[in-house]
């Protein structure tokens, strides 16, 4: 498969809307000089710039497999949009997030995806579990689905609580291996029957190219705050943890179909 990342548009945040308490980083809808409205995510919140690159790889992962997802863009912060914010906590965060940030296109509209009302196949649900096993992406439950129907379809959103092991990296080769337990809790799970099927098809995509041009998306400057590594020896984690992970996805698939066999 020849695969080409996106170029990532680079946007200048021009007036911040409104935050989005929801979410524990706490992220925003903000407008952009292209006009555009966009839910941006700062490297100043809890998780830092850790939580934006797992965005990047999980969002452009799910992207290249099929998936819809809204477009992902490098959103630059001024430090003039911290001295006018009257809410401290607020304004704490944007006086943090200087520079650049990441931003996903706000789908207007969309509502949250709920499982009682709308039904997904399961090749699709046996796809999204695939995607998450191999992310071990613990943000897809019932409680929060990071899910969203619009113009009838279904959006993936939100991979920032994915790839966890990198908040602890010395283990990441075994953690590379390990099944992931929190599948238990997938919103889609019950309806996962493909994993099988799906499995072939999607290591077949990502192919080891495929992974280092999507990590390699990651900005230099973002693999700066890690001060025990050099940052091309952390790119190369992220791609080797990947590439591990895919070529030993029987461990992940099979932890799944046992956990769904305890729910059925």
């Amino acid at each position: 498969m020849n695969y080409s990342p996106p170029e990532l548009r680079t946007v200048n945040v021009t007036r911040y809307v409104t935050p989005l308490r929801e979410g524990g980083s706490m992220p925003a809808i903000a407008e952009a000089d292209d006009e555009f409205l966009y839910v941006l995510k700062f490297r100043g919140a809890g998780q830092g710039v850790k939580a934006l690159i797992a965005e990047i790889i999980g969002g452009e992962i799910a992207r290249v497999l099929g998936f819809k997802i809204p477009e992902i863009v490098f959103a630059n912060l001024d430090e003039a949009f911290g001295r006018t914010e009257p809410d401290e906590e607020i304004q704490d965060l944007l006086k943090a997030s200087v520079g650049q940030n990441l931003a996903l296109h706000y789908l207007s509209g969309a509502i949250t995806y709920d499982p009682t009302v709308t039904q997904v196949d399961s090749n699709l649900a046996s796809r999204i579990v695939w995607l998450d096993c191999l992310l071990t992406n613990m943000d897809r439950t019932a409680r929060n689905t990071n899910m969203l129907m619009w113009h009838k379809e279904l959006w993936l959103i939100d991979h920032g609580a994915s790839l966890y092991f990198h908040h602890s990296m010395q283990n990441w080769k075994e953690a590379a291996v390990k099944p992931f337990a929190m599948i238990k809790d997938h919103v889609l799970l019950p309806y996962a029957t493909e994993l099988d099927e799906v499995d072939p098809i999607f290591k077949n995509i990502l192919t080891d190219d495929v992974i280092d041009r999507i990590v390699n998306l990651i900005p230099q400057d973002w693999l700066k705050d890690y001060p025990e590594d050099q940052p091309e020896e952390r790119r190369n984690i992220y791609s080797e943890f990947l590439k591990s992970r895919i070529s030993n996805s029987e461990i992940f698939i099979k932890e799944a179909q046992h956990a769904r066999a305890s729910l059925i």
